[in-house]
């Protein structure tokens, strides 16, 4: 998986794979350093990594944010793992 061809379904089976896997503290899931976390009524919810941010949107949309390319990349790296790993 990378940029170019991620889905919405993808970001979802490894939010899935946070709040499954992880660790909960306040309100967030982490596991392998990634968190996960969604608003009050789950229609939103949000992957985060160092300064990348993956909004899950409603309605099948999606955004990602990041300052780092490098970032981005062992974002990728690490939850190309995870996914194979599931």
């Amino acid at each position: 998986m990378n940029n170019q061809e991620t889905k919405l379904r993808d970001f979802l089976q490894i939010y899935d794979c946070i709040i499954t896997e992880g660790a909960k503290l306040d309100g967030i899931y982490e596991y392998l350093g990634i968190r996960g976390w969604h608003d009050f009524d789950g229609y939103t919810c949000w992957l985060s990594y160092k300064d990348v941010t993956i909004t899950l949107l409603f309605h099948g949309r999606f955004s990602i944010d990041y300052k780092y390319e490098d970032s981005l990349k062992q974002f990728y790296k690490k939850v190309n793992k995870m996914i194979v790993n599931k």
